[in-house]
């Protein structure tokens, strides 16, 4: 029975000079044998694959944002735009051979932009004859491999995401994406890969795509009865044994997940949302992981297998084409079978590049409606408004959201038993940097305050679930004592929580105490002039995506739903202005809340 190195080297310290006398007398005859003629050490056989990998492009075709009519601008310095990434692949191919590399997406690729709400809702691709999805001409036009399915693939719907499917030239991977009844896959779950070398067996490569367990949640309306979507560890620890019985020689797993091992939506599932580095973690045999979804920058993530000890590394190239994840795969070729000797990972940055002159001249028709559409203009407003300082002060730019919400609300349930019940809204400051400017306002400035496709819902609770919904809302801004500097770029965001998933609630008045602890800040809390009344029934105008379990807010998500509508938010406030014409701060506007510390306001 052979020795491995570790109890070699234990019996080895125990033995001690019996062990240095026998090796010595060896060495002066394996250095003769070497010497031997006609007889030279054959190497083995290796072969470097290249893995490339984009994620999160949500509609991201060039360095462009249609919100500002104008070309993309940081602070940062940052370039976006699946333009910008075809340029880097065509370098790296070009470097590594094409045959050698392999381009990936970790998905959530048809939502995001206006050039995909178009192409969606306007021009839609379902239409009979419509168009080909820009993103499926631009990933066509690259040469993707393989992509996985990003939760906002479903925010169109399932005949949307199935068209959009059936125009890539290449797969659409879930594994984990199954037929609610059947339990089947719904899509397909892998692709094998098979990549030649010179005087040696083919490298196969198998592509497993995951997505995440949150579709349940975020797009229940389009998923519910049709699909389900189980926990991406079970489902790779079923899908990569198979993998490896059909001849893998290197498993890549394309996960739209985050590494954090956190979720957004608490227990309202059983399955980790951001469950990447679990996936390496707990199943076996996967070699590198492209990550997703949390729209993050990890060039090299290492993790260590708990049941082989062997190393997993994970890339995740931010969003929004800005990165490309490259994985380094060195294979050996031993014992009649390759075996991958090491992963190194890195991320290269879009904007040292230039737009490839290809993806520009296939899409620039696409590109030139689009920017023609958002910037109709669809009425005026007497004043700017801004989302500047809607993060800390009741902005009214946030209060035309609500007012929008609110309205569309009482329409739908006119007539209904739920009539008389009083309609209030909630609202989050989605971007830092909106603005509707005075003057003409078209559709991009709209959008822009409205990012999301989200659709809107009617919830019924009580005044005692709203007070907890508002006091989760207030855990948002990091606890300041009275009297302490307040620097506005540290006041929110603490423990990490986005901006949105901080909400505004209109139709009430109420104080959030900064001063004090997570959980007893909401002070003053009225409705009409009087103390909450904690039975008073209300109806909660709310995005989808909040209704659903989004942010994980108490009682919003197993309330009684009244009505739901598939017509985006964004369209509402477009409809709404147009309508009235104008926009005047004093049909919407009001402060409704407002910052204190011990009483005393903060602003």
């Amino acid at each position: 029975m052979p020795l491995n190195r570790r109890k070699f080297l234990k019996k080895s310290a125990v033995t001690g000079a019996g062990v240095a006398i026998a090796g010595a007398a060896a060495a002066p005859a394996r250095a003769a044998e070497a010497k031997k003629p006609g007889k030279p050490v054959k190497q083995p056989k290796r072969y470097a694959l290249t893995v490339l990998g984009t994620t999160d492009l949500h509609g991201h075709v060039f360095n462009w944002d249609y919100f500002k009519d104008a070309e993309y601008k940081d602070a940062a310095g940052n370039a976006q735009g699946l333009a910008r990434i075809s340029t880097l692949v065509n370098q790296i191919r070009k470097e590594k051979g094409r045959e050698n590399t392999l381009l990936l997406d970790a998905g959530d690729t048809i939502q995001g932009t206006p050039l995909t709400y178009y192409y969606a809702k306007v021009d839609p691709i379902t239409a009979k004859g419509g168009p080909v999805h820009p993103m499926a001409q631009a990933m066509n036009a690259i040469g993707y491999d393989a992509a996985a399915l990003g939760n906002h693939e479903f925010n169109y719907g399932i005949e949307t995401l199935r068209k959009f499917e059936s125009q890539l030239r290449f797969p659409l991977l879930g594994a984990n994406a199954v037929d609610a009844k059947t339990l089947k896959p719904a899509f397909r779950p892998y692709v094998i890969k098979t990549f030649c070398v010179k005087g040696a067996p083919p490298v196969k490569v198998a592509v497993l795509g995951l997505t995440n367990p949150g579709i349940a949640i975020w797009d229940k309306a389009y998923v519910q009865g049709k699909l389900a979507f189980p926990g991406l560890e079970e489902q790779a620890a079923k899908w990569v044994p198979k993998l490896k019985s059909l001849g893998a020689d290197v498993v890549i797993v394309s996960a739209h997940s985050g590494s954090s091992g956190t979720s957004s939506y608490g227990d309202q599932l059983p399955y980790v949302e951001n469950s990447a580095a679990l996936v390496a973690q707990q199943v076996p045999d996967i070699d590198a992981v492209l990550v997703g979804h949390a729209h993050v920058e990890i060039p090299e993530l290492k993790v260590v297998n708990a049941k082989t000890g062997k190393t997993v590394v994970l890339s995740e190239p931010l969003a929004y084409a800005e990165r490309l994840s490259v994985f380094d795969v060195e294979l050996v070729f031993e014992k009649g079978r390759w075996t991958v000797e090491s992963v190194a990972s890195k991320v290269l940055n879009s904007n040292t590049v230039a737009d490839d002159p290809k993806i520009t001249k296939l899409l620039g028709d696409e590109h030139a409606k689009v920017v023609a559409y958002v910037n109709q203009v669809v009425g005026s407003a007497t004043e700017t408004l801004t989302t500047v300082e809607a993060r800390y002060k009741d902005a009214p730019i946030i209060d035309l959201i609500t007012k929008v919400q609110e309205d569309v609300v009482k329409a739908a349930l006119a007539g209904t038993s739920y009539a008389s019940l009083p309609v209030i809204a909630q609202a989050s400051p989605f971007s830092r940097t909106s603005e509707i400017p005075a003057g003409e306002v078209t559709i991009r400035d709209l959008s822009s305050l409205y990012v999301y496709d989200n659709t809107l819902v009617a919830k019924l609770m009580t005044g005692a679930q709203v007070r907890a919904y508002l006091e989760y809302s207030a855990q948002y801004f990091v606890q300041t004592a009275a009297g302490a500097v307040v620097d506005t770029e540290k006041l929110t965001n603490a423990a990490g929580r986005p901006d949105y998933n901080y909400d505004y609630v209109s139709g009430l008045v109420y104080e959030i105490d900064i001063a004090q602890a997570a959980g007893s800040r909401i002070r003053n809390l009225t409705y009409n002039g009087a103390a909450l009344d904690d039975a008073q029934q209300f109806v909660l105008a709310v995005n989808n995506y909040r209704a659903n379990g989004g942010g994980a807010f108490p009682h919003v998500a197993s309330a009684q739903e009244l009505w739901s509508e598939s017509t985006e938010i964004r369209t509402r406030i477009s409809e709404w202005v147009t309508a009235k014409g104008v926009l005047d701060p004093k049909d919407f506007a009001s402060v409704d809340w407002k910052l204190t510390r011990d009483g005393t306001p903060v602003f």
